[in-house]
């Protein structure tokens, strides 16, 4: 049986970043750094928390809404 391995929250985190033309300035850990000074900081699989500037605007389990946020920065 074949078990394909199932990517980690930064992994599929990264690739939404990518296929929606967010530029990543720089990673640390379980931290993306993006445009606009946001940090996007995976706790989970499907968990995220997004933050500007070391305030935390909110956390999100869907990929879509976190990067249209990040988009109207």
């Amino acid at each position: 049986m074949d078990q394909s391995v199932s990517p980690s929250g930064k992994e599929l985190l990264l690739r939404a970043l990518q296929d929606r033309g967010i530029a990543v300035l720089r990673q640390e850990e379980n931290k993306v750094f993006v445009e606009n000074d946001y940090c996007v900081e995976v706790e989970g699989k499907n968990l995220f928390k997004l933050s500007q500037e070391g305030y935390i605007i909110a956390p999100y389990d869907d990929l879509n809404e976190l990067c249209q946020m990040i988009k109207m920065g």
